[in-house]
């Protein structure tokens, strides 16, 4: 692919140290924390009780700490939902937000000249690439050595990117209604060994029975009508039949397709079904979308 960078500077950043730091992080992330490294990121899940979403996060580790960053939209409610659990644990959260600049890079390893930056592997579109961490006073600077290199993805393209790679997104296929598994986020950021966390008994439950109510699919216009987010989802032999949701959708330039991401229901998402998408009022379905379940990512 072409080399290309994508400024995630507005994202939550968390840095939480203390004695207790590794072993109570354990006991809120679906994931391993000992597997973050000052080399490489991990992604994981924070979840509720219930097994549902309450953030999606990457770690990487420092000298004596972790940090963990999230989707901008969580900047008040992930502080709070980790310092809920911090009982009688060494534990100290710090919000760096503001201090940090991360920029994602893929097709290339970067290299900034005299900066003292961080850089770590991550993979954030389904592809692996870089994570560049640095002082928000450099931010300029560094956007500017890197738009020498590599061609820069700004808002627009890269909310097509993700849809294209089928990544989900917070306040979009991410929600607290959500359970990872649905949104596909098991083989990147489940580990079913490493020990208790809140939330892990419906996580174990689904991993024995093989199954989930809805499941985050591809779907692509036939007709080339374009798609958008909250239209629903009807059967074909029956539109008036629920079959799920779309939560993002885009025109793909590379594609030549209007392509969206959506749940889908269980007995509807096998790959190859074709469904009627139509905005919610639509109760009948009448002049629906036809559109075919595929898989992702697109590309």
């Amino acid at each position: 692919m072409t080399p290309v960078f994508f400024d995630c500077s507005p994202r939550v950043k968390l840095r939480v140290t203390g004695a207790d730091a590794s072993r109570y992080l354990n006991g809120q992330i679906t994931n391993d924390v000992r597997k973050a490294t000052a080399a490489s990121t991990i992604q994981a899940s924070i979840l509720n009780a219930k097994g549902k979403m309450s953030a999606h996060v990457f770690i990487s580790a420092e000298a004596d700490s972790f940090v963990l960053d999230a989707d901008p939209e969580l900047r008040e409610e992930l502080p709070a939902r980790l310092e809920r659990y911090i009982i009688a644990d060494d534990v100290q959260i710090e919000d760096v937000t503001e201090r940090f600049s991360i920029f994602h890079i893929q097709g290339a390893a970067p290299s900034i000249a005299a900066m003292p930056t961080r850089s770590v592997t991550s993979n954030r579109y389904g592809q692996p690439g870089w994570d560049l961490w640095a002082e928000r006073a450099q931010h300029g600077e560094i956007q500017r050595q890197l738009a020498e290199a590599f061609s820069f993805c700004d808002d627009a393209c890269a909310e097509i990117f993700r849809i294209e790679q089928g990544i989900a997104r917070w306040g979009r296929e991410l929600t607290n209604e959500i359970i990872p598994v649905e949104a596909n986020l098991e083989a990147a950021s489940i580990d079913y060994f490493k020990g208790c966390y809140i939330g892990q008994e419906v996580i174990s439950r689904m991993k024995m029975s093989g199954q989930t109510n809805k499941r985050l699919c591809g779907l692509i216009s036939i007709s080339g009508v374009p798609l958008a987010a909250e239209m629903r989802l009807g059967a074909e032999s029956d539109p008036g039949k629920d079959a799920g949701r779309i939560t993002s959708a885009a025109r793909s330039a590379r594609l030549g397709k209007e392509i969206a991401l959506g749940y889908v229901k269980r007995g509807f998402n096998t790959e190859g079904t074709r469904l009627h998408a139509f905005q919610p009022e639509n109760s009948s379905g009448v002049a629906g979308v036809p559109v075919e379940v595929v898989a992702i990512p697109f590309i």
